[in-house]
């Protein structure tokens, strides 16, 4: 196959079904005349012509043996993805109960409580959208938090059989090879001939630093699978035909990531909008005659999402607990110029200190590219510089990128006060609650489909004497540049053991449906490891989310202040208090319980800091405690009903 000719690079591209082509012949219908791969212009060998991916469509017709052979390098793919993310989370997987994975270990508590609390949402008909199970009374809008409302219901089963500590670990592991395997799938049947190129595209895409960085307690971020169909539905959209059907089809891809991460879903479809502004950049007379068709499709789109998600919509921007903004400036979490070629703390050439002040944290590595693919990424730009969709990518990419550095630019890890391109939409909606760095997500996007199309050209030039040396050294050239970034196993710790008091289902003779236990000390993650393990049975003080900083300012913060008596318990465990308590604290400890409503107090025989102090000033608060299991509990229902 050669590589496409000069002639036909920057020519309009005809769709399929008009009237008269460009050369003034009249073209046959659109269902005859498109080709197996493609209704664009074509090059004479058949492939569509340089800058144009192929149409959406059926496969092509393939002889039985080869397609045997396709259907195996497929599985052959998605083994070798499972087998990265095995990889990356294997120490998780060697105790899911007692380990936990990565470097944030409360990210990862809030995570596995929301699909406890989904399973019991499922179980018991409760509301998706908000609880009082957390924070309790005052409850949790979980739309303005991280909802994966859809990983939640699926994975029901699994958390009822296993715990939540097996889905969330079962859920990190399968998105890894989901996002990789879709992008493969897209870009295999889509934009590439060479499923090596493929496949090289979707390892890039799942198993770059940003989706390992984020490995770290982030499901909703690498949950990425829909990303790539959604992507390219827009493309079939913009293409004309069956514009009904292709935009009920992208409504309910759009529904779906709704439903899986919303902030995912924005940084689509924002990715979606650079690509078409720069498609009129680049193609201005084709892409106005594409703006019909994407138009009347998207508006089918539209009136389907909105109709699907209009009350989680509410329940984002106007219900109880909702929340604007982030906490802290946008360049608190915002990327410095230098991150792009440095390399990622779980990389081959990262370490401890690689990513330390070029990132917000070990999390938000969301580019640490390294020099090497860098200086790959723009030698393929050059060498591939009249493809319009080689153009795209690289506008694409480079905007994102920039977008991620925050409201000022910055000479190595210090920041200047020199404005910088995310300071024009710092305040709009929604951009206001973005954390800056995941920008680079697109980024991250841009250079794994430039990657695929740069390895189809090489691959297109193996039938020439001197392409088959090219190749052979972009070949290399990958491989040197990719080495140095793949992921090393995140790291594990132990976990504090939830009392079998919780776990064996003990505290059902002790608090009633819907109300709450207060552990002891009164710690958010506490509360959320024990409600966890009773698969949200009973509410919980506190906990681990973000939330509005009063009921007259709804600007974004985290978690809420301790109640007097959480503060006090914890001063005891600590040692920064004695055992002495007032009359004033007894009645403020039960004015408190009647706050929360809790039906018991509940300290663990062991593990507790201070045990012994502990239990003294709660049986000065609350009269004697009483031991069951591997806990003493205090009945508080004599001061709380």
């Amino acid at each position: 196959m050669t590589a496409p000719a000069p002639d036909t690079r920057d020519r309009e591209p005809v769709p399929a079904g008009d009237a008269e082509a460009t050369d003034g012949t009249t073209p046959a219908p659109a269902a005859a005349a498109a080709p197996a791969r493609g209704t664009g212009p074509e090059d004479p060998d058949g492939r569509p012509a340089a800058g144009e991916v192929a149409e959406p469509g059926p496969e092509p017709a393939v002889e039985g043996g080869r397609a045997r052979r396709w259907r195996r390098a497929d599985a052959l793919v998605a083994l070798i993805y499972l087998a990265g993310a095995f990889w990356v989370t294997a120490r998780g997987w060697r105790d899911f109960d007692g380990r936990l994975l990565g470097s944030r270990p409360n990210d990862q508590g809030f995570n596995e409580w929301m699909l406890a609390y989904a399973a019991h949402a499922v179980t018991h008909l409760e509301n998706p959208f908000f609880t009082t199970l957390q924070n309790a009374p005052a409850g949790v809008n979980l739309m303005t938090n991280v909802g994966m409302q859809l990983p939640g219901l699926v994975l029901t089963p699994v958390t009822l059989l296993f715990g939540a500590s097996f889905s969330y670990l079962l859920f990190i592991t399968l998105n890894l090879v989901g996002t990789g395997y879709a992008w493969y799938h897209v870009l295999s049947r889509h934009v590439v001939d060479s499923r090596a190129a493929a496949f090289v595209g979707g390892l890039f895409c799942a198993f770059a630093p940003a989706l390992i960085s984020h490995s770290n307690g982030h499901p909703h971020i690498t949950a990425q699978w829909l990303v790539p169909f959604i992507v390219w539905r827009v493309v079939a959209l913009s293409r004309g035909g069956r514009v009904v059907r292709d935009g009920l089809v992208l409504g309910a891809l759009v529904v779906a990531q709704f439903f899986v991460s919303l902030e995912i879903l924005f940084l689509t479809a924002l990715g979606c909008l650079m690509l078409a502004l720069a498609y009129l950049v680049f193609r201005p007379r084709d892409a106005v005659r594409r703006l019909r068709p994407l138009l009347s499709g998207l508006a089918i789109t539209a009136v389907l999402v909105s109709a699907a998600a209009a009350y989680p919509l509410w329940m984002q921007f106007a219900g109880p607990q909702h929340r604007v903004g982030h906490p802290g400036t946008p360049d608190i979490y915002a990327l410095k110029l230098g991150s792009f070629v440095k390399f990622a703390t779980k990389s081959v050439a990262g370490g401890p200190t690689s990513a330390v002040g070029w990132a917000p944290n070990t999390t938000e590595q969301a580019s640490f590219y390294g020099w090497s693919l860098v200086v790959l990424a723009a030698a393929a730009l050059w060498w591939l510089r009249r493809e319009t969709t080689v153009r795209v990518l690289g506008a694409v990419g480079l905007v994102s990128a920039l977008f991620s550095i925050g409201t000022t630019w910055t000479v190595g890890t210090r920041r200047t006060d020199i404005p910088a391109p995310f300071a024009l939409v710092q305040s709009l909606p929604v951009f206001d609650s973005v954390v800056v760095s995941r920008f680079a997500l697109i980024t991250t996007v841009a250079l794994g489909v430039l990657l695929a199309v740069a390895g189809d050209r090489l691959a297109a030039r193996r039938t020439e004497p001197a392409g088959r040396l090219a190749a052979r050294l972009g070949a290399v050239a990958v491989a040197a540049a990719l080495l140095p970034i793949l992921p090393m196993p995140l790291d594990a710790k132990g976990r504090t053991p939830v009392p079998d008091f919780v776990t064996a289902g003990a505290w059902r003779d002790h608090v009633a449906p819907g109300r709450t236990l207060v552990p002891v000390p009164v710690n958010g993650m506490t509360s959320l490891y024990w409600s966890s393990a009773a698969v949200a049975g009973f509410a919980v003080p506190e906990g681990y989310f973000l939330a509005p900083v009063s009921a007259t300012d709804n600007t974004g913060r985290w978690g809420v202040d301790p109640q007097p008596t959480a503060k006090l318990l914890t001063a005891v465990s600590l040692g920064e208090r004695d055992t002495t308590v007032g009359e004033a604290d007894v009645d403020q400890a039960r004015a408190d319980v009647r706050h929360w409503k809790a039906d018991a107090v509940v300290l663990p025989d062991r593990g507790a800091r201070r045990h012994d102090d502990l239990k003294t000033v709660l049986d000065a608060l609350y009269g004697p405690g009483e031991r069951v299991e591997d806990v003493w509990v205090w009945d508080v229902r004599p001061f709380t009903r």
